[in-house]
């Protein structure tokens, strides 16, 4: 979780200025394409709708060309199944500044007897913000999963 797209340098919650809050994903293409991430980034949220101010628009940060063409492709593709005009921008990501701690892995903080395993593991938070592990918690305790998933994964995730 972050603030990139704006100018102001060192944006913080209450001083966005004319940043986004957004999320910087590292992927492993040979696990899952970038055109699968777009998939999931379109359906997780309304990409038809008017952004009411900076801070929440729908955006998308490329790094490269081949980042560009596949966006443009996708928000394309979804115009043209749609027939309604996708409000999501695309442009070239330069800074991406990560949220203050209170913001990370919010779920996952909220409960302390999990968020205790994760800290035995990483006594820095930001190796708890940085776990992948942490971040699959995290979007369970949010709902994205099934609980037999939840159990399978257990030992994976470092849990008891």
């Amino acid at each position: 979780m972050g603030y990139a797209g704006g100018s102001t340098k060192n944006p913080t919650y209450h001083n966005l200025a004319d940043h986004t809050e957004t999320v910087q994903i590292d992927y492993d293409p040979n696990v899952i394409e970038y055109d699968e991430l777009l998939s999931y980034f379109f359906a997780a949220h309304n990409p038809f709708r008017t952004a009411l101010s900076t801070q929440y628009k729908s955006i998308i940060f490329v790094h490269d060309a081949e980042q560009e063409r596949a966006a443009h492709a996708a928000k394309a593709a979804l115009e043209a199944g749609t027939g309604r005009a996708v409000q999501t921008e695309i442009v070239t990501a330069w800074q991406f500044y990560r949220a203050e701690d209170y913001h990370q892995k919010y779920a996952l903080q909220g409960r302390e007897s999990i968020l205790k395993e994760f800290r035995h593991m990483y006594p820095d938070f930001v190796g708890v913000v940085d776990s992948t592990a942490a971040a699959r918690v995290n979007g369970f305790l949010y709902g994205c999963g099934s609980p037999d998933e939840v159990r399978r994964l257990a030992d994976d995730l470092g849990l008891s």
